[in-house]
């Protein structure tokens, strides 16, 4: 009885071509989308601000200003003509983070320690990221510093010739200082975009069973299915397990291909390769919670609602509220601290950070444990809620 309860399962979904589209071909599509899109994230030489540079000054104290901010890889000048605030304004409203006035006389008061003249003026658009403003303002005070760096040293030649080699011999931007190694990754190692966003939306993907998985259940109940074989003396456990296991095969599914996809098809956009990671084994306990806690969703909301719309529909906002919350759509480290703290109360949460530690942080199973096992509890008792919810309405012949 059991495995026939299992094959009609498998002839249902399969039967549903627009559920397997969404089980399938969508998470896979948003993997593809978002790995491309956001391939530079983790690129340290891509361009992060666009600025112009206004020079009244006209003076070799100027340009050099201006040749020290070319240095920085992450800023990169646009040569326009803003001769007015009008300009300006549609300039910083089209694509310039800021634009830079270096005023009259800055080349006289450059060089001196104390002095409040020739200041510059900054002009930023009004969306520029707090964090952004003040490395443009860090990387103009550099150019400064070198610059009277550059008198000093021009000044002690003649008298102090092997001080002034020291000051040439200063490496500005730390290249030579610092070497930089992630943790838990090789030593030429670095993260990539494709680390963030497959396990993003394979935790979300994964919870897309809540719609074929409902509208099934719901249909079932209305032809009357449910009721025969619960006449039939089959337990709920029996009837749910029934449900759980196919899905939870599907999920299995769900979660290689996506990884496929970001291993063997991401790569031909130009994006970088998924890497494993350092456990399968760790990766199938999450997989497997995490899929026992978009069963249990799916199950408590197919036995809650009436109608196969009603299920879509709370089905649908359900997961996206999910993923709002749980770091899906809006990566946890851009949020503020109170909503990282709600974050860690959805379940697609959990998920994400035990597949994060998994592909991006190469930790093993000892790592996510902790989230398997929430993710687990979490699905059981929706299970039991649901169980009691159906029992209910079993009895009164709903």
């Amino acid at each position: 009885m059991f495995k026939a309860m299992l094959i009609k399962e498998f002839i249902l979904v399969w039967r549903d071509k627009y559920a397997l589209a969404a089980l399938f071909i969508m998470p896979s599509v948003f993997i593809l989308i978002m790995s491309v899109a956001l391939k530079d994230t983790f690129n340290r030489e891509r361009t992060l601000l666009n600025y112009a540079v206004v020079d009244q000054d006209q003076t070799p104290q100027s340009a050099k200003v201006r040749a020290f901010l070319a240095d920085n890889r992450a800023l990169q000048e646009q040569h326009l003509t803003i001769s007015g605030a009008v300009e300006r304004q549609l300039a910083l409203h089209d694509d310039l983070h800021f634009v830079l006035v270096i005023p009259k006389g800055f080349s006289e008061s450059s060089t001196q320690m104390k002095s409040k003249e020739g200041k510059f003026q900054l002009y930023a658009a009004p969306d520029v990221r707090p964090e952004m403003l003040s490395l443009f303002k860090a990387e103009i005070a550099l150019g400064v510093t070198r610059l009277r760096i550059e008198k000093l040293k021009t000044e002690l030649a003649p008298y102090l010739p092997e001080l002034a080699q020291e000051l040439e011999a200063i490496d500005f931007h730390g290249e030579g200082l610092v070497n930089v190694r992630f943790n838990a990754l090789a030593a030429d190692e670095k993260p990539t975009s494709t680390q963030q966003s497959v396990p993003s939306w394979i935790v979300f993907g994964m919870f897309f069973i809540i719609i074929p998985m409902s509208t099934i259940f719901i249909s079932e109940r209305k032809q009357n299915t449910l009721m025969r074989m619960s006449a039939m003396n089959i337990s709920i456990p029996a009837l749910f397990a029934g449900k759980i296991v196919p899905y939870m095969v599907i999920n299995q599914i769900q979660v290689w291909l996506m990884i496929a996809v970001g291993i063997f098809i991401v790569p031909f956009f130009g994006a970088d390769a998924l890497t494993l990671g350092r456990s399968l084994g760790g990766l199938v306990m999450v997989s497997l919670g995490l899929s026992l806690a978009a069963i249990g969703t799916s199950v408590l909301i197919a036995v809650s609602v009436a109608t196969v719309e009603q299920a879509t529909t709370i089905g649908g906002i359900t997961n996206i509220l999910l993923g709002a919350i749980g770091g899906i759509m809006v990566p946890k480290f851009y949020m503020p601290s109170s909503m990282q703290e709600l974050a860690n109360l959805s379940p697609m949460s959990w998920g994400l950070e035990g597949f994060l530690d998994i592909f991006l942080r190469g930790l093993g199973p000892e790592a996510v444990v902790v989230d398997s096992l929430k993710l687990a509890g979490f699905g059981a008792g929706l299970l039991l809620i649901a169980g009691v919810v159906f029992s209910h309405r079993i009895r009164r012949g709903i």
